[in-house]
């Protein structure tokens, strides 16, 4: 029997990296998003540090340095100054903003941290002093209900019940992009849907009318070239009826969004999830801890974003103090 090793181990990076990788997939359950995301920062940093400490024999573009080489020796020269060199470099050279640079960090500090206190490669933790810039909290991007209203009218053509669906259960569920091509038909009974999550973590998430009409709409149509059907047990099906995947998804959502003439700042999946999120605050009177487990949230400072849209409610509400009419 063969295998396919390529998950466990890539003979590309160095080897510190597939331990760490294996780590982050087989201890802490991190999804494979995530791991690729780690995986990126790494191979970014260490192109940097063999350009940066004058490792390179020859003048070659940056995305063609090969890190295969880099050894412990290496890992273990590694400082603080060179943590916070890489970091000027992607702000002034690769343009990050906070957000890109603070997720770069994280991974500097939770790799170092690794190789520090479970492989115990090095002696001393360059990233352990590693600061993370400020964010200043964004308010999120999302579609009034007018305009949730203006995409799902937007849709048509030969697909138009699969992308109803899709558009309708992200518009009312509030679920992840990955979350939704995800979807299983033996993950749906009734009105609740299984999702895997962040983290593999699994929630149920419970289906409104809305959706419940929108996938038996699509199912019926579905059904038709179920002969044809490659992943006979995945949801939503791609043109050659294989498992959708999530580049397509985006493709369609910004189609429908330009057809129904919104804003080009609302083109993504998860603009829609923000969108779900903003209408159960704000016309469902759902309350915070509630909206974190619709949303899947590890933590509810996250969800807190979209306390945002109460600022009318509050105003009301100082407004109706009876003191309001007692005036100087």
């Amino acid at each position: 029997m063969k295998y396919n090793l390529s998950k466990i181990y890539d003979n590309s990076t160095p080897m510190r990296i597939n331990d760490f990788l294996n780590y982050l997939r087989t201890i802490k359950g991190k999804s494979e998003n995530t791991i690729d995301a780690y995986k990126l920062d790494l191979i970014m940093f260490f192109r940097f540090l063999k350009l940066y400490k004058g490792m390179l024999n020859e003048n070659i573009e940056f995305e063609e340095i090969k890190i295969s080489d880099i050894t412990d020796d290496i890992i273990k020269e590694v400082t603080l100054s060179d943590l916070y060199a890489f970091i000027s470099f992607v702000e002034n050279y690769r343009h990050n903003g906070s957000y890109a640079r603070a997720r770069k960090i994280a991974t500097l500090k939770s790799f170092f941290k690794f190789l520090y206190g479970k492989a115990k490669i090095i002696n001393e933790n360059p990233a352990s002093e590693l600061e993370s810039p400020k964010i200043s909290k964004r308010n999120p991007v999302y579609l009034t209900l007018n305009e949730s209203l203006k995409l799902l009218s937007s849709v048509e053509g030969r697909f138009k019940e699969r992308d109803y669906c899709i558009l309708t259960l992200f518009l009312n569920c509030g679920l992840r992009l990955s979350e939704l091509c995800g979807i299983n038909i033996s993950n749906i009974k009734n009105d609740l849907l299984t999702v895997i999550g962040k983290g593999n973590k699994e929630r149920t998430v419970y289906l409104n009318d809305a959706c419940i009409q929108s996938i038996d709409s699509y199912l019926n149509v579905r059904k038709e070239n179920k002969e044809k059907i490659v992943d006979k047990d995945a949801l939503f099906l791609s043109k050659n009826y294989t498992r959708i995947n999530k580049r397509s998804v985006e493709l369609m959502v910004k189609k429908y969004v330009i057809k129904a003439g919104l804003d080009k700042d609302k083109y993504s999946p998860h603009k829609l999830r923000h969108t779900a999120a903003t209408l159960m605050y704000k016309y469902g009177g759902v309350d915070i801890r509630s909206l974190q487990m619709i949303l899947g949230h590890e933590n509810v400072s996250t969800t807190q974003i979209y306390t945002h849209v109460d600022s009318e409610k509050l105003r009301e509400a100082i407004k109706s103090n009876p003191l309001n009419q007692s005036k100087f």
